[in-house]
């Protein structure tokens, strides 16, 4: 069969033939329809995410969108190494599926899932966001930052806090305030605290780098006698480490967690994902999605982010 291959740590994938999938004890073939390019997906293939496997050649893709051999059109995830979403076929464990929704389009389903389920689970699972508390998405121009502004309202966010570099883009986002990040890191910090000042219950973070920190220093001056901040840290893209001052935490009642594999259980990554499949057409969540034939994944590896998702299509 045809797939992406990565044949090395940080090496493009190359398209190319595969071993087709069999099916074996718990384990289905899946026919693949949808499979979106995810910064976890590019971050595996390179062997720099913590649940990389290290070993290769492999096809990347953590999950997608296709039909099992009985005819069902699923969502799936974590397909069974080497095997990946990448692929015209993968290989898939039975309790790793859900099956779609009618009405709800593939491509669009294999856009939104992961980055919609990574809110998801942050403000239910991790933060346990109760109605009428305000929510700030550190870095809400992303699709995934986008979605969870959308899904913070649906789950009863009273206000919406969004933050990026693009205020255009933060525009669209449909918050009831934006920040924009620039490179002044002490003007932001300042602009930081006049939010907390306000009250904010629960930050979602996809950047991590120098505007969580000071996000997190902000928060711990701002202080609300010993009100909880739930911090949850989701996505790494402005930097990997921060420096954080050990007075933030002694200082205040700041409550820093992850969310992601590993800090919730299975299972309810699973339902969760289901939950939100189920929610999308309803509620009307979607990204623009940029269609790519699996052929073309080698020129797209790399494409720089236009705002659009790139889903593939084998």
């Amino acid at each position: 069969m045809k797939a992406a291959i990565v044949r090395a740590p940080g090496a493009t994938p190359v398209y190319g033939d595969f071993a087709e999938p069999q099916p074996a004890d718990r384990l289905i073939r899946v026919t693949v329809i949808a499979a979106a390019l995810s910064p976890v997906t590019r971050a595996r293939a390179a062997g720099r995410h913590y649940s990389s496997s290290g070993a290769f050649p492999l096809v990347p893709g953590i999950d997608g969108v296709g039909l099992t051999d009985d005819g069902r059109r699923v969502y799936f995830v974590l397909p069974e190494a080497p095997h990946g979403a990448l692929a015209e076929q993968t290989l898939v464990r039975a309790d790793h599926c859900i099956d779609l929704p009618d009405g709800l389009d593939g491509v669009v389903a294999a856009a939104i899932a992961n980055p919609g389920m990574s809110s998801w689970v942050a403000l239910t699972e991790r933060a346990g966001l109760k109605p009428g508390e305000t929510v700030l998405v550190n870095g809400a121009t992303g699709a995934a930052g986008r979605l969870a502004a959308k899904i913070a309202r649906h789950l009863g966010a009273g206000r919406v806090i969004a933050t990026g570099r693009n205020a255009a883009t933060l525009a669209e986002v449909g918050a009831d305030d934006a920040i924009v990040i620039g490179s002044d890191a002490d003007a932001l910090e300042r602009r930081f605290m006049q939010v907390f000042a306000e009250g904010v219950d629960v930050v979602i973070d996809y950047l991590w780098g120098i505007s969580a920190e000071r996000l997190l220093i902000a928060a711990a001056k701002a202080g609300r006698d010993a009100v909880p901040l739930r911090f949850v840290e989701v996505g790494s893209v402005s930097g990997e480490t921060i420096a954080l001052p050990s007075a933030v935490l002694r200082a205040s009642a700041i409550e820093l967690m992850g969310s992601g594999v590993g800090s919730v259980p299975f299972d309810r990554l699973i339902a969760a994902a289901g939950t939100l499949l189920r929610t999308a057409v309803p509620v009307g969540l979607t990204v623009a999605v940029r269609p790519v034939p699996l052929s073309a994944v080698e020129r797209t590896w790399e494409t720089p982010d236009d705002g659009r998702r790139v889903v593939f299509t084998p």
